[in-house]
């Protein structure tokens, strides 16, 4: 009995020594058809040698030999160790390649999303740098007194039509931002009442282009000096008033602006966005904030959009830190109500009313156009300006002005010769005292986190994005000169 278990363990063991070989043969093959082995690859064949004349002796011993139940037990036990490590080595080759093909995949994925915000940089640029042009020259327009009055209406819907195309452009902009989180929240002053005044103006375009009433009720009390990112407040604003008008036909759009109950420190803004449009089913409600969702899908809809609106102005009041409830019914509108949290804005110093009124800025702008209508802009404030097509003249034309010649500088950043991130460097990096402090303003179509990230990385104080809105261009530049 135990010379029939002696000879079963050798043979047994020469049997896995047969497979052992096999997979050796196997793996090897495995490997040297992924890497590059050149005269090395003989190696490989080490291995599988050692392992043949393994297989002999067992022959030899289970043949020729009379072993004894120790050498069984050693032949049969190397067996099952060369088999373990066959085991092992083939799931270390296969997870070094899974992990080769992750990093592989990884790349091609990183890869993918720097062309794509390559591409949607350039798209924005591209876009933006013509409806600058489009609406500050219709904001120029529209404030000729002798315009008749149908000229007047043509250049008010040109105007609208101009806002909703940047609106768009700045919402899939905000989803790529969301997407790799890159959205910033801005802290600054500002007043509130500047920011319910100019969508105030907005909402009676639109509202007037579709035949509808619109009105603002602002409760008292409503503190307005003001800590926080004014503008994705006002963005958070537009998107729901644009959305309330283009879904109503008849009635109107009331906007409720308040304040509720808080601590001293800040206050709770409540803001609700009422219209008597279609409304929205109940089902419908719960997926309004998706993504490119829309209750009517059709291709044939009349409604303009294509259902990204409500999805940014939701991930915008979560980043104020906010919350909005919307409530519905198909048929007779929709309610919006948003809170958002605000901090009062601590007033250390009396500010000074300070005015544009012979203030000479600098412009740098490569587009003739674009630099015409900031300086058309300008001078009906009363100031001075200065045009330079590129960072190289603008650089030129700081170092050989007098101290204090200046009072601000617009720097646009895509420009040929030298752009506008290595213009402000080289500015402040001038042996001059005042190069330190002159406010450099980015006035750019380039509206990525990154860029703005640039922008004060190369010692700018703001960055604004084309096409911007003059009345946030003079107080811009009003708050930078009362620092100065």
């Amino acid at each position: 009995m135990i010379r029939w278990l002696i000879y079963g363990m050798v043979y047994a063991g020469s049997a896995l020594m047969v497979y052992n070989i096999y997979g050796f043969i196997r793996f090897v093959r495995y490997v040297r058809e992924r890497g590059n082995w050149d005269k090395k690859s003989a190696l490989l064949n080490v291995p599988v040698i050692l392992l043949c004349l393994f297989l002999l002796g067992y022959l030899g011993v289970g043949l020729f030999g009379k072993p004894d139940l120790l050498v069984a037990g050693i032949l049969f036990g190397g067996s099952i160790f060369v088999f373990v490590m066959y085991l092992l080595l083939s799931r270390i080759t296969a997870q070094i390649i899974k992990n080769e093909h992750l990093e592989a995949e990884l790349k091609a994925s990183e890869e993918s999303n720097r062309v794509k915000n390559e591409f949607l940089a350039t798209i924005s640029h591209e876009m933006r740098t013509p409806l600058n042009v489009i609406l500050g020259m219709d904001e120029l327009a529209q404030m000729n007194p002798d315009n008749p009055p149908e000229t007047q209406k043509q250049l008010a819907k040109i105007g609208s039509s101009g806002r909703y195309l940047r609106n768009f452009v700045d919402n899939v902009l905000d989803i790529q931002n969301m997407e790799t989180g890159q959205l910033p929240v801005r802290e600054e002053d500002f007043l509130l009442s500047n920011v319910l005044k100019g969508l105030s103006t907005i909402a009676g375009e639109l509202a007037g282009e579709k035949g509808i009433g619109c009105e603002f009720r602002i409760a008292d009390g409503i503190p307005d000096k003001l800590h926080g990112d004014g503008q994705m407040l006002e963005q958070v604003l537009m998107n729901l008033i644009d959305n309330a008008v283009k879904f109503t036909e008849k009635g109107g759009v009331e906007v409720e602006a308040s304040v509720l109950p808080s601590d001293s420190e800040r206050c709770l803004l409540q803001f609700i966005v009422r219209d008597t449009g279609i409304g929205m089913s109940q089902d419908f409600i719960d997926k309004a904030f998706e993504p490119l969702v829309r209750e009517d899908g059709s291709s044939t809809t009349r409604y303009r959009g294509i259902g990204l609106g409500l999805t940014v102005t939701l991930e915008k009041v979560k980043l104020l830190s906010g919350g909005i409830r919307v409530d519905s019914e198909k048929g007779k509108g929709t309610e919006f109500t948003v809170i958002i949290p605000m901090k009062r804005r601590e007033e250390n110093e009396k500010e000074q009313e300070v005015s544009l009124e012979n203030r000479r800025i600098l412009i740098v702008e490569d587009t003739p156009e674009n630099a015409e209508i900031t300086a058309d802009l300008l001078e009906l404030e009363g100031a001075e300006t200065e045009h330079a097509e590129n960072g190289q003249i603008a650089l030129e034309m700081y170092s050989a002005s007098e101290a204090g010649y200046y009072d601000a500088i617009l720097m646009d950043l895509r420009m040929p010769v030298m752009d506008g991130l290595e213009a402000a460097r080289r500015i402040r990096a001038l042996d001059r005292p005042e190069a330190k402090t002159i406010p450099i303003i980015a006035l750019t179509a380039n509206a990525f986190d990154s860029d703005v990230r640039g922008s004060f990385e190369a010692g700018m104080n703001e960055h604004l994005i084309k096409p911007v809105d003059a009345d946030l261009l003079y107080a811009t530049l009003k708050k930078m000169v009362r620092r100065k």
